[in-house]
């Protein structure tokens, strides 16, 4: 066996499932489960009935896919991600832009193909952070380096505490943003400050940018890697990969449908793995993601749920248990009145919500372990069950029985 499988922490749900395996909830009112990022928002109505096309379903099933992508989905994909990001120059749909089986398929592979592994390496990744990119890390080779996002920069990460030696030994750079737990979004500024540094120490930058379509104002969209890129005039986004998908925008978890694009050097590289890796998505399947990329009704109706969603939450709660909104994500990332493990439990077991202690989603690191006191609530319920979440959320806050 590869000895690097056992460098693997247990994924934060096989932990929570032992925490919680021994509680029994003292109520009858129904489970809500806030856990885990999995949105439950009805798929849309058009991409449904599109997906029944028998024809379309029996010419997917005949044929051996593309890991290229037919031409249609990149060039979908170029779209949105000229729409979405103004870029004055568009991307290139042949040479810019892979489709790929979801970003945590791909946000995994890709340390495989640019992690050259050789001693010393070491990745780059956001603390608290979703555990894939430090799996991808270790299984490559390489050391992870975990830069803590605090409440006192605005719960995005604080490269001010990377050596010139880590740096100098970075391979690859993990972001993400809008940030999963916190929702916090990083500036173009900032962005670009790290591709500067790409420059100087030569290192990638996978930007993991799934929750970019799920934000708080119209008017006010998160920037990506590749917008932050073609500010700065580098439209060949040097060293920059962007990671999307549709579990997020369009409720379409189940479909494993993204992308990667960005510094087509690179792009290159990873289909070349790719090919070998056999991981082409179903024709059918990419031809349904052509339209979902290419409609921005459904997405912004989206929106309008989790806003509504969070209104709830924080009308509920007011008083009673601080905690902020974030500009983006679907999450809520407050601070608990005792430790999150401890308050994890009494909550399933007095009110039959689950939850995510924060600790689970962090490494310690010089004593600190940036999630801890901390939960990771998912607003991805339907809109009667949050609402009804956030009230027995403050009735159990006020009954103060958390051990």
């Amino acid at each position: 066996m590869n000895h690097k499988l056992d460098l693997l922490n247990p994924y934060p749900f096989e932990k929570l499932n032992a925490l919680l395996a021994d509680v029994t909830p003292a109520t009858n009112d129904r489970f809500i489960a806030l856990s885990l990022g999995e949105p439950k928002h009805a798929a849309p109505d058009f991409l449904v009935e599109a997906y029944q096309n028998e024809t379309t379903i029996r010419a997917g099933f005949g044929t051996y896919p593309p890991t290229r992508g037919i031409p249609e989905l990149r060039s979908a994909i170029g779209g949105f991600i000229d729409r979405r990001f103004k870029l004055q120059t568009a991307i290139d749909p042949e040479t810019q832009v892979l489709p790929v089986n979801g970003t945590r398929e791909a946000l995994f592979a890709f340390a495989q193909s640019v992690i050259d592994g050789k001693f010393g390496s070491t990745t780059i990744m956001p603390n608290p952070f979703y555990q894939i990119y430090e799996g991808a890390a270790l299984l490559a080779g390489s050391q992870p380096v975990f830069v803590p996002c605090l409440q006192a920069t605005g719960y995005n990460p604080d490269f001010s505490v990377v050596t010139d030696e880590e740096w100098e030994r970075c391979e690859l750079l993990y972001l993400c943003s809008p940030g999963n737990p916190t929702g916090a979004v990083m500036e173009i500024a900032a962005m670009q400050e790290l591709i500067r540094l790409s420059d100087k120490y030569d290192f990638v930058i996978a930007s993991d940018e799934c929750y970019s379509e799920i934000y708080a104002s119209e008017d006010q969209p998160p920037a990506g890697i590749l917008e932050a890129a073609a500010a700065m005039g580098r439209d060949d986004f040097r060293n920059c990969i962007a990671f999307n998908s549709l579990s997020k925008r369009s409720n379409l978890p189940g479909l494993r449908s993204g992308y990667v694009a960005g510094d087509a050097r690179i792009i290159e590289k990873f289909l070349l793995y790719r090919t070998y890796h056999g991981s082409a998505m179903s024709v059918h399947n990419q031809q349904l993601s052509v339209l979902a990329w290419q409609d921005e009704d459904h997405v912004i109706a989206n929106r309008s749920l989790y806003r509504e969603k969070y209104r709830a939450f924080r009308d509920t709660l007011a008083g009673t248990w601080d905690m902020e909104q974030p500009v983006a994500s679907f999450y809520l990332w407050p601070e608990t009145p005792t430790d999150d493990e401890t308050f994890t439990r009494a909550l399933l077991q007095q009110a039959n919500i689950k939850v995510l202690p924060g600790s689970y989603l962090s490494r310690t690191v010089n004593g600190l372990n940036p999630g801890a006191g901390r939960v990771r609530m998912a607003l991805v319920a339907t809109v009667d069950e949050c609402v009804e979440a956030a009230t027995r959320l403050r009735d159990f806050i006020h009954a103060g029985q958390f051990a």
